[in-house]
């Protein structure tokens, strides 16, 4: 019968059979299929970006407090790059964290480079050597001198956190939020007053409003590393959950209602609202307020800094606790 030749050469190999044969069940088949998409570079154990992520997260682990899962680093901010040998120089002094120093290659190291190198290496921050067209590339093509600094965004406490660490003090609770105060120095310097004074904490609104930028930390004199500051999706609906937990609200601003000699709320607990430099407080903030105090003036100046008005308060308000 056709087929079954005994001959060599006739007979079929054994498996090659058409019809029903014994197979492997399917496990070659799901043997061959994919084991899902390929993680993040940030998650692979050994990549460049895994390393640097995990430098990162050290940096900033030991910055929250209270509640720490409510954090966001930044809120969607990029990281912020310092150009120049100065503000890099002042920055590492300062101790802004930091995730790694670009050196040019080719770059003429003098004291400043010299020092910005050492600080980083005594900081654990990572040095890195690079074309200068690829700094060129990373600066985008501002003026760098051959060196920068990479920071990453600031982490924000949530508001609630501030309230929290008021309620742990032995003090009244005393927190400073920012009306519209657009630049960072200004912002630097109320942290650090408040840091001086026995504050609990700042806040600042989400928009158009000054952020913690390497500027403000390095202005603060490294008082931002131990003073939260929170950052407010809608400053005013903040300030009123604040004074529903027993908090006074009071505005400064020009135009008050009394003067800082006849401020009677500084022994209570506290929230102080700076308003920006320009058009004072908000309409919205201003109408949130249990009062607004103005600070006398003996000479021809119409207003201060918003900055040097904090702190003006502030000490006001350190002195009637401590006079209590």
């Amino acid at each position: 019968m056709a087929g079954n030749s005994k001959r060599r050469g006739a007979m079929r190999k054994e498996g090659t059979k058409k019809g029903m044969t014994i197979g492997s069940g399917g496990q070659r088949r799901r043997g061959l299929e994919g084991k899902g998409p390929t993680p993040p570079k940030e998650m692979r154990p050994g990549h460049p970006a895994a390393r640097k992520a995990a430098r990162v997260a050290k940096a900033t682990a030991g910055r929250s407090k209270v509640a720490g899962n409510r954090r966001k680093p930044g809120d969607g901010e990029t990281p912020e790059t310092v150009l120049g040998r100065n503000a890099v120089v002042e920055c590492l002094r300062a101790r802004v964290p930091a995730t790694a120093l670009h050196v040019a290659i080719g770059t003429t190291a003098d004291e400043r480079v010299t020092e910005a190198v050492q600080l980083a290496a005594d900081a654990g921050i990572s040095i890195l050597e690079v074309p200068r067209n690829d700094l060129d590339r990373i600066t985008g093509g501002a003026l760098h001198q051959g060196i920068s600094l990479q920071v990453p965004p600031y982490e924000y406490a949530h508001p609630d956190e501030l309230l929290e660490i008021a309620a742990e003090s032995r003090e009244p609770g005393l927190i400073v939020a920012l009306d519209g105060v657009t630049d960072p120095r200004n912002l630097g310097a109320v942290v650090r007053s408040v840091g001086a004074f026995g504050g609990h904490g700042v806040v600042v609104p989400q928009r158009r409003a000054a952020g913690m930028t390497a500027v403000a930390w390095r202005t603060s004199a490294g008082v931002a590393a131990r003073l939260p500051v929170a950052r407010a999706t809608n400053l005013t609906r903040t300030l009123r959950e604040y004074a529903t937990a027993g908090f006074m609200i009071a505005g400064l601003d020009g135009e008050g209602d009394v003067t800082l000699d006849e401020f009677e709320m500084a022994t209570d607990p506290l929230v102080l609202v700076i308003g920006s430099e320009g058009k004072g407080l908000s309409r919205l903030v201003r109408q949130t307020c249990d009062v607004v105090v103005s600070i006398p003036m003996a000479g021809p100046v119409e207003s201060l800094n918003a900055s040097v008005a904090a702190g003006v308060v502030l000490a006001e308000v350190a002195r009637q606790r401590r006079a209590r």
